[in-house]
């Protein structure tokens, strides 16, 4: 039963992999769309993975300009603190993960956790102060690699660094995990998180490929909060080629 003090501290957090801001077949740009989407639900942390944040061509093609960059066209108006963490860079720009959040945020350090020169990949830590609450919630985002040996390898170098940087109060972690098998699932709750839709579903969500979900591969870890509700954002479907996943949050 929720009491009058969790339902005062709930929060909700989402965390989607936008594919560059483009559909799964690359047939169309959505981070219009995915604006719109994300203002319409208004969430007090967002986490996204592949956020392109320069790329002359695309956002010019929103009318954005060259010079401010996706995160703050995500962001304008509604999340007035957000990090940004640049991981892959190429001829035209780069990409990267990126936290929004309603509250204030600290630090909004990127840590390279890369295993292959040819995939890089990074982990974005932000501190969230939410309201009155008495202590802030360590917050990273994150997009582990393709290759499973090279995962683990990167999970480990994940929970180093968190162990390093944050002592044992409540943590998000939020990211494209490409873990189908579930692999992340026992050294996860060994460093004392758990996967939101474990908690309350028994099994992490299926958010992959978003029109026909088979495999599961997106998470929301959490430590030290309690977990209300979850949700797959299905009505997301058309806006990349991972489907958004959303929790309902309380502080302990």
């Amino acid at each position: 039963m929720i009491g009058p003090n969790m339902m005062d501290s709930r929060f909700e957090v989402v965390s989607l992999n936008m594919h560059k801001g483009v559909s799964a077949l690359h047939f169309r740009l959505t981070a219009h769309r995915l604006r719109q989407r994300i203002r319409e639900r208004h969430p007090d942390l967002i986490f996204l993975q592949e956020l392109q944040q320069k790329t002359h061509g695309r956002l010019r093609d929103l009318r954005v300009g060259a010079t401010l960059g996706l995160t703050p066209y995500l962001a304008q108006d509604f999340w007035p603190d957000w990090h940004y963490g640049k991981n892959a860079v190429y001829d035209r720009g780069h990409h990267g993960n990126a936290i929004l959040s309603r509250h204030p945020l600290d630090r909004g350090l990127n840590y390279d956790i890369s295993e292959y020169r040819f995939e890089r990949r990074g982990l974005l830590h932000s501190v969230a102060k939410l309201g009155d609450a008495r202590r802030p919630i360590d917050c990273y985002c994150v997009h582990l690699g393709l290759l499973e040996r090279g995962r683990r390898r990167q999970l480990d170098t994940v929970l180093q660094c968190i162990d390093r940087i944050s002592d044992a109060g409540p943590a998000i972690i939020a990211g494209d995990f490409n873990d189908w098998r579930n692999r992340a699932e026992d050294p996860m709750r060994e460093a004392g998180f758990r996967d939101v839709f474990e908690v309350l579903t028994g099994s992490p969500a299926k958010t992959f490929p978003a029109l026909r979900p088979m495999l599961k591969m997106d998470r929301i870890y959490v430590r030290g909060l309690q977990v209300v509700s979850v949700e797959r954002l299905t009505d997301w479907a058309g806006l990349s080629d991972h489907l958004g996943i959303s929790a309902q949050l309380a502080l302990d």
